[in-house]
């Protein structure tokens, strides 16, 4: 009997999908990584190293530079392709251009028979996986973000670092916009099953003094620390979070991680992709977890929401 072995399409093969191609292989997520980029010696090198490295790895992984129309019968296309911001713009400064270069990207894999998952990384992430969701014609399960992903693990290392614990012991999501208006439902953040506003307000004099709104700030421009310490990109932190996303479809983990997903009813939105908790297994957003949330934080997340819908309009949806 034949295997069909489980394949990665990563489209840009800049900082960031090289990250995500080299967390694939060695964490050993999948037998065969594509790599395709308009550059396509740069994407053959990569894939050069990237093979190199298998000798030292647990796992043979197949790395190769190819084209769209080989993409047929990939289970999972990462689109990390676009253009990033410069030095002073934000994300939503890229969306034009980032719109254009994802037409010319989803056309020629749908072309090829794709009916696998879209994972979109590139930015502004919730208005462009709207508008892949939008031309693959793909149901919405199969088409989602890397959303708030990496907001919310930047939200847990902060939380982590004031009360030295495991970030990893804290629960929490940044959710809405990845970028200036995401918004943290702090009725939702726990340290060890324990509720955080619990914890500040039974100890006044350390953690009571911690500011809410400047956490919230900090964590929606962690990003651009980064950014401009590094002088351009992010892509360690990112490229985890997809590969966390990609590993619960591939391995069915049922894992519930924030991503960009397309909102039909649920918090009452329609007509936008936008980072909530959801539940990633086999059949892509399997569910997406509505927390109840606050009237102050329900406010916040419908004014990002309808931020987001105005620059989807923008694009002709």
């Amino acid at each position: 009997m034949a295997i069909k072995p489980r394949k990665v399409a990563i489209v840009g093969t800049g900082l960031v999908g090289s990250s995500c191609a080299f967390s694939l292989v060695n964490q050993g997520v999948c037998e065969e990584v594509l790599m395709i980029d308009l550059n396509e010696e740069k994407a053959l090198g990569e894939a050069m190293d990237l093979t190199h490295a298998v000798e030292y790895l647990p796992k043979r992984t197949k790395i190769y530079q190819g084209g769209y129309d080989q993409c047929g019968d990939a289970d999972v296309v990462i689109i990390t392709a676009g253009a990033p911001p410069k030095i002073g713009q934000s994300r939503i400064d890229t969306l034009d251009i980032s719109a254009k270069i994802c037409n010319s990207i989803v056309e020629p894999i749908m072309k090829s028979g794709f009916d696998g998952f879209f994972i979109i990384v590139s930015n502004p992430v919730d208005i462009i996986t709207y508008h892949v969701w939008k031309i693959s014609g793909l149901p919405r399960n199969k088409v989602m973000g890397t959303g708030t992903s990496v907001d919310s693990a930047r939200l847990k290392t902060m939380i982590s670092e004031y009360l030295d614990v495991d970030p990893r012991s804290v629960q929490g999501y940044a959710m809405g916009e990845h970028g200036d208006a995401q918004m943290i439902p702090w009725s939702h953040v726990y340290v060890g099953g324990k509720p955080f506003l619990k914890i500040m307000e039974e100890n006044p004099d350390t953690y009571g003094k911690l500011n809410l709104d400047e956490i919230e700030y900090r964590v929606s421009q962690e990003g651009w620390a980064v950014f401009n310490r590094k002088g351009g990109s992010t892509y360690y932190g990112i490229s985890s979070a997809a590969v966390g996303i990609i590993k619960s479809i591939l391995f069915d983990e049922h894992s519930i991680i924030p991503v960009s997903a397309i909102l039909d009813g649920e918090y009452g939105e329609y007509n936008v992709a936008s980072g909530v908790p959801a539940i990633i297994n086999a059949e892509g957003v399997k569910d997406i977890l509505e927390i109840n949330m606050t009237e102050q934080e329900k406010s916040k997340f419908k004014k990002a929401n309808e931020s987001l819908r105005g620059y989807i309009a923008r694009l002709g949806h």
